[in-house]
């Protein structure tokens, strides 16, 4: 009862956590009906329907923009790519189109207008957008049992099988061989309770459980709770860059003159040379702007240039010059409280290039300086000045304006803070990190070596991933770390490279680009606030506060749930040996029954509770996150488990026995009575010696609880006389009782002791 409820806590409280993400965003849209706009939900928008759309607001559904005016889209949750893409206006009937294309006319369902404004016609909603095929193709994809679940279920059934055909031989060998077929059914059913290990997928669900309460305190929603135990064998972490491993948004980062080179990140004040710069910059740019760029060249300017007078918060916005598809370059002309004129451009570097009238070699110098900090994964726009005569009124062209170049501005998409440790922790543990991005390959290097992960081999485009066959892919994946410009099927094909590489595979993504991706894989990690939806359905495991840092702390969870879980494993194996012994070898022998029903129902009710608490309790082994992962193959109950449970319980089998037997000229009873209290008390022993280290017993607060529960128990059963009668006791001595249950305890310390210095290995 107590894991069930466990378990339905679990559930609870992860949809409550999913309801609360969805209830971030509830999109409304804009549509023109009958010459009206009209705000309605955009679960109500139909093909057909036109769409307004501005800077700043969701697109509610697949279309064709039919007008629009320097319309930029951010479509990285379709792409993976941070930067906006530019779109155009298009009267001509619908095409199919993919996402990240630069001045096409479609837009997607689920991406944000960073700038401009349109109107776009519906062709797709729900299911059929891009983002709904995505989510629809999800439902071919198998996620499947983790190979835990899969061992735990094969084993159940082995041991239920032996348990069926051996209790049938009981039967038939009591009622043919004694015509006792009453006794033979009871001591077969005995048997049948001792063999069955119905306690597996009770603990398994009791540890599963916990371990996923372990996580929900440190912000790590288990959709699939098995996944954490798997987590912890995972060997490929294949990560994505856009809000994964960065933070998903633009910040300034260089400053480059003719006369100076300024890195932001190195804090201080900015130099002299490039105030200008940044001074236009600011002035070029828009605020309060959706486009990421603009708020970043403001925040940067209002952050580096404040106390000074290149700020100019009194100055009046006179005209601005949008970005075309023919000048790919923005301008904004601002008027000073004399009554002058200041004109701010900023745009590609071919663009301004043009505007200032640079010669050829000019333009090469500066075309080198873009190429070289693009090679650092860096947006670069260049930054001019312009002026007109004075007491005239703006041009319409900027074409009209003397521009002068002041320098190139660089933009990057900031690495999270964590996750260089992150990534090196990861790499302690014995994982692979694996970067796949739907953003350029320079971009995806630089990101890449800022953390730490692998780029020797370079990186393979989407391009590149799509020209191989299934077999070049699986041995590219053995050296290439860095993944770029992927779309979903690229993400797919990458993870199932890895799975038939024999890797345990986790993948982390927040897009809708990455579903298919988290569905296949054995772990999939969805991040939680800037995650899509039906990212956060494809996946496992969803981060609730975007700490890249809680995935390492989930591989440390689950390697510490296997390690526990094998310690029960230990156990049940030892304990139910003593249990099927005296169910089994009194009959054998033509001796009187020792165990009945009732008393495996009493010993069981010490391993339930003892294996799902007193197990899961135990800390953490030192060194656990500087080993390599386990094998994917490696087997919960390997040969050095077997012998070991199977010693330990031959041990206390032994000695019950013996004292079953010695005693019994005193009486079945009486006998029957010192047995199993020898057996309770070196069960408990037992629990201890395996929940400690190096042979000596540990004592945890479950294993308290749970042995004075059986210490209660067993009084009840000798004290009271009903009790007494049902399981058919008698009431020893003390000497007796002192004496059996001691000669059990030290046997099974002993023999705990001799095999901790053998210290075995799972690959003995």
């Amino acid at each position: 009862m107590v894991s069930v409820g466990l378990v339905i806590l679990q559930q609870h409280r992860g949809e409550e956590a999913l309801d609360a993400l969805r209830a971030l965003a509830v999109p409304q849209a804009r549509v023109i009906r009958g010459g009206v706009t009209q705000r309605i939900p955009s679960l109500e928008v139909v093909p057909g329907d036109l769409v307004v759309l501005s800077e700043g607001e969701r697109i509610p559904a697949d279309g064709v923009l039919r007008e629009a005016l320097a319309v930029q889209v951010d479509e990285s949750l379709l792409t993976g790519e941070s930067v906006p893409v530019r779109k155009l206006a298009s009267g001509a009937a619908p095409l199919e189109q993919l996402p990240g294309g630069e001045d096409t006319p479609h837009v997607f369902a689920g991406t944000l207008a960073v700038s401009g404004h349109g109107v776009a016609e519906v062709t797709a909603t729900g299911r059929n957008t891009q983002m709904g095929r995505i989510g629809a193709s999800l439902a071919g994809i198998d996620s499947g049992q983790t190979p835990l679940q899969r061992q735990l279920g094969r084993l159940v059934r082995q041991f239920g099988w032996v348990a069926i055909a051996l209790s049938a031989l009981l039967v038939l060998g009591y009622g043919l061989l004694r015509g006792q077929w009453l006794q033979g059914l009871l001591s077969a059913l005995a048997f049948a309770m001792a063999m069955l290990p119905e306690e597996i997928p009770m603990v398994m669900t009791v540890f599963i459980g916990l371990a996923a309460w372990r996580m929900a305190r440190v912000k790590v929603l288990a959709r699939r709770p098995a996944v954490v135990e798997a987590l912890g064998a995972a060997t490929v972490l294949c990560v994505d860059k856009t809000g994964t491993l960065t933070e998903n948004r633009q910040k300034l980062r260089r400053l480059v003159t003719d006369t100076a080179d300024v890195d932001l990140t190195q804090g201080g004040p900015v130099p002299e040379e490039v105030h200008a710069l940044l001074e236009y910059g600011v002035m070029a740019s828009r605020r309060g702007s959706a486009d990421p760029l603009d708020a970043a060249v403001v925040a940067g300017g209002d952050r580096s240039l404040q106390g000074t007078e290149h700020l100019h918060p009194q100055w009046l916005l006179e005209k601005e010059y949008p970005l075309t598809p023919e000048l790919l370059a923005m301008s904004q002309a601002w008027t000073r409280p004399d009554g002058s004129r200041e004109v701010a451009a900023k745009g590609a570097a071919e663009a301004i290039a043009d505007l200032c009238h640079l010669d050829a070699a000019r333009t090469d110098r500066l075309l080198q300086q873009v190429h070289a900090l693009a090679a650092e994964g860096l947006r670069v726009l260049a930054v001019a000045r312009g002026r007109t005569a004075a007491g005239q009124p703006a041009p319409p062209q900027q074409h009209d304006y003397d521009f002068e170049l002041l320098g190139l501005i660089g933009f990057e998409d900031p690495l999270r803070a964590d996750v260089p440790a992150a990534v090196a922790q990861a790499h302690a543990a014995g994982m692979a990190v694996v970067m796949i991005t739907g953003d350029h390959s320079a971009t995806a290097l630089a990101i890449a070596r800022q953390a730490g992960i692998a780029t020797a081999a370079g990186a393979l485009t989407g391009e590149q991933v799509e020209a191989l066959d299934d077999a070049g892919l699986r041995q590219a994946v053995r050296e290439v770390r860095v993944f770029a410009r992927t779309m979903p099927q690229h993400k797919l094909r990458l993870v199932q490279a890895f799975q038939a590489n024999g890797e345990t595979v986790a993948m982390t993504g927040d897009g809708v680009n990455d579903a298919p991706a988290l569905k296949a894989a054995h772990i999939g990690i969805a991040m939680g606030v800037r995650g899509t939806d039906v990212a956060r359905e494809a996946a496992g495991l969803v981060l609730l506060d975007e700490d890249f840092s809680r995935i390492v702390a989930g591989v440390r969870t689950g390697r510490r749930t296997f390690d526990n879980l094998r310690r029960a494993m230990t156990y049940i194996t030892a304990i139910h040996v003593p249990i099927a012994g005296l169910a089994l070898l009194p009959v054998l022998f033509g001796l009187p029954p020792l165990l009945l029903p009732a008393h495996v129902v009493l010993t069981e009710m010490i391993i339930d509770p003892a294996c799902s608490f007193a197990f899961e309790g135990i800390a953490e082994e030192r060194g656990i996150m500087q080993r390599p992962p386990r094998p994917a193959r490696e087997a919960l109950l390997g040969r050095a488990t077997v012998w070991r449970g199977l010693a330990e319980g031959g041990v206390l089998l032994v000695v019950v026995l013996a004292i079953y037997v010695l005693t019994l000229d005193q009486g079945v009873e009486l006998a029957r009575t010192h047995s199993v209290l020898a057996m309770t008390a070196g069960n408990l022993v037992l629990v201890a010696a395996n929940v400690g280290t190096a042979g000596r017993p540990g004592w945890n607060l479950p294993l308290l609880v749970v042995s004075a529960i059986a210490a209660a128990a067993l009084g009840v059963g000798i004290a009271w006389p009903q009790a007494r009668e049902l399981l058919g006791f008698a009431v020893p001595s003390w000497p007796g009782m002192l004496a059996g249950a001691g000669v059990a305890c030290g046997a099974v310390l002993l023999s705990a002791w001799l095999l901790s210095r053998r210290s075995p290995t799972e690959a003995d």
